[in-house]
């Protein structure tokens, strides 16, 4: 049903004296928000305030900090409970696997939810906590099966299983949470605001993870902190949780969602009119007798159009594990290139930065890993791999400073631009490392993977958001109802991001090998020659809206 001014007005209740006088101080404001509701009955998202954007991309800040924690530690507590080295590839192939079969299931179960708190925010509250249980289980289960079992073959056994059992969730989990999180973005704000909370999102990423690598990087063992817990582990856990914890509840507390039970366009209208930017105040207007009256008036106006909300729910309910394979089977031709793309940027980013550090110890310092620890070829290896840990850092920062980059360049070259850049420079880099390994030169040139993070975290979630808004737009020109559509943004951000997941089943079967064969020396090369063919990619196939 369309809401148009007249009607709006001719549904509300005879007011009595004292509710008139209220109801005309507002009208004022109902006529502003009436202006920014479409001839379909869609609500344009309010204008965010920055402020609001800072906080929604708190989560990202939070959740790159326990990655590069992850990132500095897991391979140490890996290697002091004793983990067999063929188990390794077991640890890195269970959380890809499971994200990349699961994660287009959450998207679309994101899509549906009804709970009052919104669609995105109860997902994305419950992969922070199996976050947080993940790596209190890899970094403190050591300590804990020592409290409860006695036998040190059976503590080691069961030392090894929770600590693989904490890194598969803790992969798992965090590799999850980008989709809601993007998704969450897009559901509550406009075009323009997608963009800004986008370039926030990739400068609070590099921020996290360089300050991540440099609470990894400082000797915790001869301070307060270190004295008083039992490992270096545990006053790592307690800063990553303690850090982790403020940002996802800044991250939930940013802009509030309307409901999808609310699903009649005029009761959107009408949350829209109510002060939605103070926390849960939806459901405290609902209560309010001068918006409950309203909303059931304006239901029973809308009652003879009812069928076509029953319906689209009904074929929401009935959206089955095959009905979902099918729609991301059968999606655009756009969407599929877009996933492709994002799939060979991640190979190459990952198949750098998971060896990275090696490869600055053994091919760069010429150390060996497998030298006796007091033997000079250990220490030389494990000098390179704490510059490695500098270099890491060094991308976080560059990340975070190419994102206010990317704004200014966005007007001159495009998001086609942008994309092609970022695997450009990555690649040319990647290559000049691995032909030329000297210490400074890598160091300089990990900058330019601060530009391919950047480039992977905003571009193709920027693209997503591109054609969402040109397919309501055709909607609308045709006058059908915007964004009912089988596929919800939830769906498409998790097709985005089951890419990742791919990318490392990829490298975990296929990397492996080829290291144990051929040596660190060939993850750069690896990664050069991906990121070209990526690029190649990018400039030809994916579809840019002009």
């Amino acid at each position: 049903m369309t809401l148009t001014k007249e009607s709006f007005y001719r549904a509300l209740p005879p007011p009595s004296e004292v509710a008139k006088a209220d109801m005309d101080s507002t009208r004022e404001e109902e006529d502003a928000l009436l202006q920014s509701v479409t001839r379909t009955g869609a609500v344009v998202p309010k204008k965010r305030a920055v402020g609001r954007l800072v906080m929604h991309s708190m989560a990202m800040f939070g959740r790159e900090f326990c990655y590069a924690v992850e990132a500095a530690f897991v391979t140490p507590v890996l290697l002091s409970v004793g983990l067999p080295k063929n188990l390794y590839s077991l640890v890195w192939l269970i959380s890809p696997i499971l994200g990349f079969v699961l994660q287009p299931v959450v998207g679309s179960a994101s899509d549906h939810c009804t709970c009052s708190w919104g669609r995105r925010r109860p997902y994305i509250l419950g992969l922070g906590i199996i976050m947080l249980l993940g790596m209190a289980l890899y970094l403190n289960g050591d300590v804990m099966i020592s409290a409860f079992i006695g036998e040190r073959d059976k503590q080691r056994t069961w030392a090894i299983v929770i600590t693989m059992l904490g890194v598969v969730l803790f992969d798992f989990a965090a590799d999850f949470i980008d989709g809601p999180i993007k998704a969450y973005l897009f559901d509550v704000c406009s075009h323009r605001d997608k963009e800004k909370g986008l370039h926030y999102h990739a400068l609070f990423t590099g921020l996290g993870g360089a300050l991540g690598y440099l609470i990894g990087a400082i000797d915790w063992s001869q301070t307060v902190l270190g004295y008083s817990l039992a490992s270096e582990f545990q006053v790592i856990f307690f800063f990553a949780a303690l850090v982790f914890l403020i940002c996802l509840t800044v991250h939930l507390r940013s802009i509030p969602e309307v409901p999808l039970r609310y699903e009649n366009e005029e009761t959107k209208f009408l949350l829209e009119v109510t002060e939605s930017y103070k926390y849960s105040s939806i459901e405290e207007e609902i209560k309010n007798g001068y918006l409950k009256s309203t909303c059931i008036e304006i239901k029973a106006a809308a009652k003879p159009r009812k069928y076509t909300v029953t319906s689209r729910t009904e074929d929401q309910r009935r959206m089955t594990l095959k009905s979902l394979l099918k729609t991301l089977l059968n999606m655009p031709s756009h969407y599929r290139y877009l996933c492709v793309s994002h799939l060979f940027g991640w190979m190459a980013f990952l198949s750098n930065m998971l060896f990275f550090t090696d490869f600055m110890g053994q091919v760069v310092y010429q150390g060996s890993p497998y030298a006796p620890h007091n033997s000079t070829l250990y220490l030389t290896y494990k000098t390179g791999v704490e510059v490695g840990c500098w270099g890491l850092c060094i991308n976080a920062i560059s990340s975070s400073a190419y994102s206010y980059v990317q704004k200014i360049l966005l007007p001159y070259i495009g998001l086609k631009g942008l994309y092609f850049i970022g695997y450009l420079l990555f690649g040319l880099g990647t290559g000049l490392i691995g032909l030329f390994p000297n210490v400074y030169s890598t160091l300089a040139l990990c900058s330019l993977f601060g530009v391919m993070s950047s480039t992977l975290y905003t571009v193709p979630f920027h693209l997503i958001a591109e054609y969402h808004k040109e397919e309501e737009s055709l909607k609308l020109q045709d006058g059908e109802q915007a964004g009912e559509h089988g596929r919800g943004k939830g769906i498409d951000c998790a097709a985005l991001t089951c890419m990742v997941q791919l990318a490392q089943i990829i490298l975990g079967v296929g990397l492996g090998l080829l290291v144990s064969v051929a040596g660190s020396a060939v993850t750069v090369i690896s990664a050069s020659t991906v990121a070209l063919i990526g690029c190649c990619f990018v400039a030809f196939c994916v579809r840019y809206v002009e």
